[in-house]
């Protein structure tokens, strides 16, 4: 039997076709008609469904039982009574059933929120489940534990896309659909290695350049997708504002911006451009001073012209985002794009590759501490999650709902955070399977995978698709975890299916969904839908009229600031490395579904070091290295060299939590949105 549903690794969203006998997945393809997939899959895609019946699955609910010990003087009989029925396994939980472990829970909170009040609720997570979910997340956060602080993993990723974006064309999503590459006669692609990353987006890129499309990218190292380049231009860290800044100079200078387009459609130009040009690190020439990298100042003078004459469009991944200033880099690109008009048209447009494939969805939902659904602005804003492990440390927050995010791996700081979460009363995790989070939750639910339920999943393009279940089990999916713990508190939620509460979402969130009812969703199962939806999709955003309360798209300039790599080639003082991480293209985040697909974990069982030829000396006679940050350290590594990456520069990637590599970095993030700087850090080698 053949089942059509979407794979909810990457940000792509692709389509898949899955072979299933006797509840048991035996092959993952796609169609030669999907919309996204085009036929193909990454690895993850094809090989990365074993998970689902793997012998690490979370299984029953499980309780600390040194949790109960601690309230044990507390307990009412009435809660206590059921839960002494169950002996400690081995690692000392109890099993309960969902509605004893709801019951617990509902006790704790009442008890915090008498002595603390509301504002000692947190929730963290949801990109990894559907919109139902996360939907439901920040309304049980909102509305029933009456908390503010709600966030999702967008704070590690694209927060600075949405604020960025916004600032200017009033929306923070990707304006046009992937397809759309392919009508593209430029492209640009900055601070993303789509071929691990997103490698069914490369595969469009490539096909493009191979049709006539011409490609140049900017990064701090050489990635694949250089092979199909024409500009491969390899930048010194941190200089992503530097460059965009530069490019706009250019446009501006040779009078190569789109005047009509401007006068119609935009205002602040002219404030914009006085800034720009009075900008002493906004001309190109700057990077005459630049020891290395003086090849720069006609490259990028270069790829602004064709930038600026061509249908254009520009993707970005985190490289852009996981900086200082990474909010000012996205408001940057969608200037590039109004001064040239390359925006609200086919084969144009701007198009953030997203990292987990419901990020965009669950951003969609209000699981943000700055918006409720729809992008509406809350009755009392939240905190961030950098905020919210800061007020854990500091006693303020005593409760934690975490749902399918690795917050004790994928985060920064984590020393301090893995020190926080040992100050929490009570953690509560929804998860597939055990990882660092769950060593430190009171109370783990297992729940349904993706594989395994309905519900909508909203790709980098804005693609809506319809989830339905490959094989089937007992477990809860994180809404009906969710309801469970509402209903504790007295409060019902009556939801009886996703369907139920994709309907709500339909009235509360209509700017982006109102038209998109399951009927619907379920008829384009395969190409998936664009929001948003009315009676039909829209491909295409700003057409006729930016999302802002105007229609009009605002300019606003940013200079770039001296520091780091650029400061130390200037001075001639160059000081240890720059360490930059990323992905592979076998595993997904914290690989705690990948690891469990053997085809993939044979294929990267360890993070390795990436260490530039030009530095073989540093580490000759080496075995394995350890990298050392004035935050921490990481665990002893193996290294590669590689002539892919300039002197003085690192890499390595962060799938495996032994390696440590998060305990390497601080607090240092993007201003606006506390996205943490995971991509530019200066380290030493032991």
């Amino acid at each position: 039997m053949t089942v059509d549903s979407v794979c909810t690794y990457c940000g792509v969203g692709c389509d898949i076709a899955a072979e299933v006998e006797e509840n048991r997945i035996l092959a993952v393809r796609a169609r030669e008609e999907g919309e996204v997939s085009e036929g193909k899959l990454c690895v993850k895609g094809y090989y990365g469904f074993d998970f689902a019946t793997s012998a690490n699955r979370l299984g029953k609910v499980k309780i600390r039982k040194s949790f109960l010990d601690r309230h044990d003087l507390f307990l009412p009989r009435s809660v206590r009574a059921p839960l002494e029925r169950y002996t400690p396994d081995a690692n000392g939980y109890i099993h309960p059933s969902l509605e004893e472990a709801y019951a617990l829970i509902g006790w704790k909170i009442k008890q915090v929120r008498m002595q603390h009040g509301n504002f000692a609720f947190a929730s963290i997570g949801g990109a990894r489940g559907n919109c139902e979910s996360a939907y439901l997340f920040q309304k049980f956060t909102r509305k029933v534990l009456h908390s503010p602080h709600i966030d999702n993993c967008a704070r590690v990723c694209h927060a600075p896309t949405l604020k960025g974006m916004r600032s200017i064309i009033g929306e923070g999503a990707a304006t046009n659909p992937f397809r759309d590459i392919y009508k593209a006669e430029f492209m640009i692609v900055i601070g993303s290695n789509t071929t691990e990353g997103h490698p069914i987006v490369a595969n469009k890129i490539i096909k493009a350049v191979r049709k006539g499309a011409e490609l140049a990218i900017f990064d701090v190292r050489t990635i694949p997708l250089a092979k199909s380049a024409k500009y491969n231009a390899i930048m010194p860290h941190e200089s992503n504002m530097l460059i965009l800044n530069m490019m706009a100079h250019t446009i501006v200078t040779e009078g190569l911006y789109d005047a009509s387009f401007i006068a119609a459609r935009t205002k602040g130009f002219e404030a914009y451009k006085e800034a720009l040009l009075s900008d002493p690190y906004a001309d190109p020439e700057f990077f005459q001073k630049v020891p290395g990298y003086e090849y720069l100042t006609d490259m990028i003078r270069e790829i602004a012209r064709n930038y600026a004459t061509k249908r254009s469009v520009i993707l970005w991944g985190l490289g852009i985002t996981e900086q200082l200033d990474g909010s000012y880099a996205a408001a940057a690109m969608c200037n590039l794009a109004v001064m040239t008009g390359n925006i609200g048209k086919e084969g144009a447009g701007l198009m953030p590759l997203r990292g987990q494939n419901n990020v965009q969805g669950t951003c969609d939902m209000g699981c943000l501490p700055y918006y409720d659904p729809d992008y509406e602005k809350p009755l009392v804003e939240g905190k961030k999650t950098p905020d919210i492990i800061n007020a854990i440390d500091a006693g303020e927050i005593k409760v934690l709902f975490n749902m399918g995010e690795d917050i004790a791996h994928i985060h920064a700081n984590q020393n301090k955070i893995h020190r926080a979460l040992e100050k929490l009363e009570m953690l509560v995790v929804n998860e597939l399977f055990d990882n660092e989070i769950t060593r430190y939750a009171d109370i783990v639910f297992g729940v349904k995978s993706a594989y395994e339920k309905s519900g909508v999943y909203v790709n980098a393009e804005r693609r809506m698709h319809l989830s339905q279940p490959l094989v089937h089990n007992d477990l809860p999916d994180d809404w009906e975890v969710i309801s469970g713990i509402a209903k504790a508190l007295g409060e019902d939620l009556q939801y009886s299916s996703s369907r139920d509460i994709w309907q709500e979402v339909q009235v509360k969130v209509p700017k982006r969904f109102s038209g998109a009812d399951y009927e619907k969703l379920e008829a384009n199962r395969v190409a998936g839908m664009q929001w948003p939806v009315f009676e039909e999709e829209t491909p295409i955003l700003h057409i006729d009229r930016f999302r802002t309360k105007d229609g009009l798209a605002t300019f606003r300039y940013k200079p770039w600031h001296m520091r780091g790599m650029v400061r130390e080639l200037i001075e001639g003082k160059r000081r240890d490395f720059y360490l930059t991480t990323g992905r592979v293209i076998a595993h997904y985040n914290n690989a705690a579904q990948t690891k469990e697909s053997p085809k993939l974990l044979k294929r990267h069982t360890e993070d390795v070091v990436l260490v530039s030829g030009a530095d073989a000396a540093t580490v000759e006679g080496k075995a394995r290295i350890i990298l050392k940050s004035r935050y921490g350290k990481s665990a002893p590594l193996k290294y590669k060299l590689t002539d892919n990456l300039p002197g003085g520069t690192l890499y390595v990637s962060f799938h495996h939590a032994k390696s440590r590599i998060n305990f390497l970095f601080g607090d240092e993030a993007d201003e606006l949105t506390k996205t943490a700087r995971f991509k530019s850090l200066k380290v030493t080698i032991e």
